[in-house]
């Protein structure tokens, strides 16, 4: 079955970046009054879902641009290059919140826990509406998929920053605004590791994770007619669209209708496990590497 290029909603990601823009100015600002390394840590961290989701927007718009002949794929991959990107911003970040939390623990300083815990609150329900608005498109789309990882994350991390600021009200214990910092960082960390993962894996050209390529081609090989299967790449181009081509040594001298024939049933089988664009390159008596995998010198 085909893959469609997923429609996002821009209305609904127009008011997510609004709502974002707000958090990042009042959680800067309260930051700055209140001592907060927490509430500055996750201004700058909202700032990067500002960046996230104008770069899910454009990416998604330069997606559907048509195909040329300087661009034969079009520009499909530019969400996965926008889903890399913004993965890789959220790991650089959360390392810098472990690095400036490990220097708060050691030297501790006093911090105005009202304006934390009213902050952390306000960010808490914006970032929740906003994780709504955009949660439909998370599901179709791994470029979307990455810029709500942002969002649900750093709602997780003004939960963490609530608490904090509640400790430090009740009991006066400014190390926690820290501690609670190092605790967020290391759960971005594994939130993002999925999505720079599987978009690298796409940028790479690796086979897609969920497709074994060997039991393909033995199906393939096992049909009558054919005598070998070699130069096999399989690969996808974005989220969705999955591309598979090889050369298939034939057995014998057959017309080009009959070829149609094996061809129809190859794809059949490319079908089932999710592959829709095919290219398969016939021989007979052609003396090449017959190998699976065709090693490039």
């Amino acid at each position: 079955m085909a893959h469609h290029h997923h429609e996002i909603n821009h209305k609904n990601l127009g008011v997510t970046v609004i709502l974002n823009v707000l958090i990042t100015l009042g959680e800067l600002i309260g930051g700055l009054i209140s001592g907060s390394m927490a509430l500055i840590t996750d201004a700058a961290h909202n700032f990067s879902d500002v960046l996230a989701l104008v770069i899910s927007y454009l990416a998604n718009r330069l997606a559907k641009r048509q195909a040329t002949t300087r661009h034969t794929y079009g520009f499909g991959r530019s969400e996965i290059i926008a889903a890399f990107a913004n993965s890789v911003t959220l790991i650089v970040i959360a390392l810098f919140i472990i690095y400036e939390a490990t220097e708060r623990i050691i030297s501790p300083v006093e911090i105005n826990s009202d304006w934390v815990i009213y902050l952390a609150g306000g960010s808490i329900l914006l970032n929740g509406l906003s994780v709504l608005l955009i949660s439909q498109d998370a599901e179709k789309n791994m470029n979307m998929r990455s810029a709500y990882l942002h969002l649900f994350s750093d709602m997780m991390t003004s939960v963490g920053v609530l608490i904090g600021g509640l400790v430090m009200k009740f009991f006066h214990w400014y190390y926690v605004d820290a501690l609670f910092s190092i605790a967020i960082a290391l759960y971005l960390l594994y939130l993002s590791w999925a999505i720079f993962r599987d978009s690298l894996r796409i940028l790479m050209q690796f086979a897609p994770k969920n497709i074994d390529v060997e039991d393909i081609c033995q199906e393939i090989a096992a049909l009558d007619g054919i005598v070998n299967i070699h130069h096999v790449h399989c690969w996808q181009l974005d989220d969705h669209k999955r591309l598979f081509d090889a050369h298939i040594d034939l057995a014998s001298d057959i017309c080009l209708s009959e070829f149609e024939k094996k061809l129809a049933t190859i794809k059949e089988i490319l079908a089932g496990h999710g592959i829709t664009q095919v290219n398969i390159q016939p021989e007979f008596g052609v003396e090449d590497s017959k190998e699976l995998i065709h090693h490039h010198k």
